[in-house]
């Protein structure tokens, strides 16, 4: 029997169908839940252990604290001693915001920002030769080739993206000569009372000087190109009037193609930053757009048979309505007939239907209003759809339309999520995209070979190491098939839950109870064994882990197992046994101990059915399939396996 002090101790517990439920668990074990379905295994564990240690840290916290938090009530428990933090890691946590990925929640991609902004090398994103820093005389020289007559304004960047009322900054500018400010695109004198939100993020741009390109000013604008890159620690822009913004950095800049990028930071490689983004798809590195095919999927109908199925247009074979007005305008000034099937039309009138057209038709419509001729310029059904899309408040509709769409990869970035200047910085001829698209196994082993030279492994040899050992605690618990780029919303509920246990294990927590759900599920046996051993480095740590479970292997490598029955529901909520595997085996009155003991098996069947028919699948390639063909019997228990991923 363990001291007092190195157990939890349980008492009187009656969480949904524990029947007041006594039990000692081991401090700093493994430890398994197991029994039948709906036992009260959960109830245990998350319910009554994992509530009350989360509203005791809460209760620990300051009044002013817990009143965001909201009010967690006390699980039926009588006491429990010994208890430790408690971390829950279960199925329910998998985030489906489009943005979060396997390198983000692992937090694996952050430290490969910091790598990629501290060693990584700037390249131009337009003839891909290496960017150097410029020089004031190479910045005035891409100025004056500007067209003679061109007004711009010289601007200090002195805040970008940062929270604050930044009063000191404006303060300063005013006492040095400085006149004007813009601030969040917005232009002010600095003579006037400006007050910012110190909650929201803002960009504030001093006036350095205002100038129309000639050549006698040369002289004048270097001056003040040096100010500028003075006040703006080497940053610069130039806001030329009427036309893009120029951008220009003491830092880096391609002599050929003049272009210029921003100091090189960790928010550069970062997709749900604006200073990292891509501008077309914000980050997200894809865009749903309306589909002609599925806003016409029957081509052999003509318009007057109903060919347009899209929202809003689904009235437009009704000879009454404004839409059937407005198609009869367009066939009379394009000259098609509404009768002749959508495949059928000339090329030219498919894609003014679709795309729109800048010639305006009149349309005859009888309203509620009377008869009137209302001349129209028909946006297409592509543009219209967008408009509706963009213009309605029901979520109900949002659905509705997204029925037409297709989800595209972004055209801009090409579903690399980040800006173009931040994916032509590269570490050993990759990018930070190329990298996070490796596999789990296969990125272990780029890492274990990189070659850097002594100045980069000095700079970056502590932050190459925690990116390694964390891609390893992946790897451990059987995950080396997935990618950092992967999106978490696609993972299943058992991949999460162990991507969660490797960050805790990457994170070195001690003195914590762990309780997980099934960690095993949906791993295939071979990876078992990884999991199995990241579990037990957890616990070596010295932590206590509470593990819900069936698997047969996790029962064997418990420190302890507690058997929770006899039956389900109102027939379970009781402890039947507890020990070690052995004792759990003993146990006659345990339906686990008699499957482990081989006392009952699941019987082999002796014939099995015929198959009524088959179902064939060709050429299958979603995710990683392989342009695969399969065939599937019909009428019979069919088992698809393989390793997991």
């Amino acid at each position: 029997m363990l001291p007092k002090g190195e157990l939890i101790r349980i008492r009187g517990a009656k969480e949904n169908n524990l029947k007041n439920l006594d039990v000692n668990i081991p401090r700093n074990r493994l430890v398994v839940f197991t029994g039948l379905s709906g036992s009260g295994k959960s109830s245990l564990a998350f319910d009554t252990i994992y509530a009350e240690g989360q509203r005791r840290y809460m209760e620990s916290l300051s009044s002013y604290a817990r009143q965001f938090l909201g009010q967690m009530e006390k699980p039926d428990v009588e006491r429990i001693d010994g208890l430790s933090p408690a971390i829950s890691i279960d199925q329910k946590s998998t985030n489906r915001n489009p943005r979060s990925t396997v390198g983000t929640v692992t937090e694996i991609y952050d430290y490969f920002r910091l790598l990629y902004a501290r060693i990584g090398v700037p390249h131009c994103p337009k003839c891909g030769k290496e960017i150097r820093r410029q020089s004031v005389d190479e910045m005035a020289d891409q100025i004056m080739q500007l067209e003679q007559g061109t007004k711009i304004q010289l601007l200090a960047p002195v805040v970008r993206g940062k929270k604050g009322e930044h009063a000191k900054v404006l303060e300063r500018a005013g006492k040095n000569g400085y006149v004007r400010a813009r601030i969040d695109g917005n232009m002010y004198e600095l003579t006037e009372e400006i007050k910012l939100d110190k909650n929201i993020k803002h960009n504030i741009d001093i006036v350095v000087d205002r100038l129309v390109v000639k050549p006698e000013i040369l002289m004048r604008l270097s001056a003040s190109i040096e100010n500028v890159l003075d006040i703006a620690e080497g940053l610069m822009t130039v806001d030329v009037i009427g036309k893009e913004e120029l951008h220009f950095s003491r830092s880096f800049s391609c002599p050929d193609c003049g272009v210029s990028i921003d100091e090189i930071e960790p928010r550069s490689f970062s997709f749900n930053n604006p200073f990292g983004a891509c501008p077309v798809c914000a980050g997200i590195g894809y865009s749903m757009e309306f589909s002609p095919e599925l806003m016409i999927p029957d081509e052999s109908l003509s318009l007057n048979e109903g060919a347009i199925q899209a929202p809003g247009w689904a009235s437009s074979k009704d000879k009454g309505s404004f839409t059937h007005a407005l198609l009869e305008a367009m066939a009379k000034h394009f000259k098609f007939s509404l009768d002749e099937p959508f495949e059928k039309l000339p090329k030219k009138i498919r894609e003014i239907l679709i795309y729109g057209t800048t010639e305006s038709v009149d349309v005859h419509y009888v309203g509620q209003r009377g008869r009137g001729v209302y001349p129209t310029v028909f946006e297409g059904l592509i543009q219209n759809e967008e408009r509706r899309y963009r213009e309605t408040f029901s979520e109900t509709m949002k659905q509705e339309y997204e029925k037409y769409m297709n989800i595209m990869p972004c055209t801009a970035c090409g579903g690399q999520r980040l800006k173009e200047t931040s994916l032509a910085v590269t570490i050993n001829g990759k990018n930070i995209y190329e990298i996070t698209t490796l596999s789990v196994g296969d990125l272990q082993d780029y890492l274990l070979g990189l070659k850097l030279s002594e100045r980069e492994k000095l700079i970056g040899e502590r932050v190459l190491k925690e990116i390694i050992a964390r891609v390893g605690f992946l790897k451990e618990v059987g995950l080396e098939y997935l990618t950092l780029a992967r999106a978490t919303g696609s993972l299943s509920g058992g991949e999460a839950q162990r991507i969660r246990l490797a960050t805790q294990i990457g994170s070195g927590l001690v003195g914590v109870c762990y309780i997980l759900d099934e960690p095993s599920i949906g791993l295939h046996q071979r990876d078992n064994d990884k999991l199995l051993n990241a579990l037990k480095n957890l616990r070596d740590l010295g932590n206590t882990l509470i593990v819900v479970e069936h698997d047969e292997d996790t029962m064997y490598a418990a420190d302890y197992i507690v058997d929770i029955g006899p039956g389900a529901g109102e027939h379970g909520g009781e402890v039947v046994a507890e020990g070690s595997v052995k004792d759990i085996m003993k146990c006659k009155k345990s339906v686990t101990g008699d499957y482990l003991s081989g006392r009952i098996r699941i019987p082999v069947p002796e014939r099995r059915r015929t198959p009524t028919g088959t179902m064939t699948v060709r050429g299958a390639r979603e995710n990683n399939l392989k342009n695969i063909d399969v065939t599937f019997p019909l009428g019979v228990f069919t088992c698809v396996t393989g390793v997991s991923g």
